[in-house]
């Protein structure tokens, strides 16, 4: 069993930026290969980026590449997520998750990902 709790969300205008933290319990963090997700108002839940275990390999989905950083401090069992040059259409709700440890390589459905945290609103404003 894994537990994870978010944290950072808020209210930022277009064009700032936020540092998401998800913190991990359960389970040592330096055998997870967490993920991080989204999920809008009416949409699904979307792949934001992943890091492996060590932290040396990371994966972006195309629309935040080059604005968001994925990393982690497996001493402080925590997963963060910097983000830049926010969005208006990055307003979300950002959950941290856990790929399934029978599954390698990267994987960027959710089904692919068995213990998520509550989630962290963020709103970009205009």
């Amino acid at each position: 069993q894994v537990l994870l709790t978010e944290s950072g969300g808020g209210l930022v205008q277009a064009g700032g930026s936020l540092r998401l933290s998800c913190a991990a319990s359960g389970r040592p963090i330096s055998t997870l290969t967490m993920g991080w997700f989204r999920q809008a108002p009416g949409k699904e839940r979307e792949f934001v980026g992943r890091i492996s275990r060590a932290g040396g390999s990371t994966y972006y989905a195309d629309s935040v590449k080059g604005r968001f950083t994925i990393s982690r401090d497996n001493a402080k069992s925590t997963v963060y997520l910097l983000m830049n040059n926010l969005k208006p259409e990055d307003t979300a709700v950002y959950f941290c998750a856990v790929q399934k440890m029978s599954v390698v390589g990267v994987k960027t459905s959710p089904t692919f990902y068995d213990y998520w945290g509550q989630g962290t609103q963020v709103t970009v404003s205009s």
